[in-house]
């Protein structure tokens, strides 16, 4: 429930936050709020054990790291995660959700978080990634509070195969 309401109330309100006009402020405030309900209730996953280690290693703001993370991690997770895309997509502003296949929803539900992401300037690729780099960050991913919390068991290989995706 909070995290659905999250999803719906920052999806609509990050676009005019990032052109800082006070409706998109203040429906961002209301919506990080809301989804800080809902994290705390249930945990988070992978997508934010990889935004630590991203911070820690390249200094990449967390907020920035998670959304890069984000459609990565859905991707992964997707066949895990039942009806639950559905209603991402939905809360997202998705036309016609109801009509989807199980397939088309999840991958309309990734897709509308990368454009999100695109509209407000999350690069899809960090620069500074080198591979010398993924067996620390996968290990440090794996390692992290957040990791067990993810709806798909992961490996440090598969951890190593995400963070592929940024270079």
């Amino acid at each position: 429930m909070f995290h659905l309401k999250a999803i719906e109330i920052i999806s609509r309100s990050l676009r005019d936050a990032v052109d800082n006009k006070k409706e998109g402020r203040e429906g961002m405030a209301l919506g990080q709020y809301i989804a800080g309900m809902g994290f705390s209730n249930v945990g988070l996953g992978i997508a934010h054990s990889m935004a630590h280690t991203l911070g820690a290693v390249y200094d990449t703001p967390h907020g920035v790291a998670c959304a890069m993370m984000l459609p990565i991690v859905m991707e992964y997770n997707q066949e895990c995660t039942g009806e639950k895309y559905r209603e991402i997509a939905r809360a997202m502003g998705v036309p016609g959700v109801d009509a989807m296949s199980v397939d088309e929803y999840r991958r309309a539900a990734i897709d509308a978080v990368r454009k999100l992401s695109s509209d407000v300037g999350i690069p899809a690729k960090l620069e500074a990634l080198k591979e010398e780099d993924l067996d620390f960050l996968a290990q440090s991913a794996f390692a992290d509070a957040c990791c067990p919390g993810n709806p798909k068991d992961t490996c440090i290989e598969d951890l190593k195969e995400l963070f592929r995706k940024l270079m």
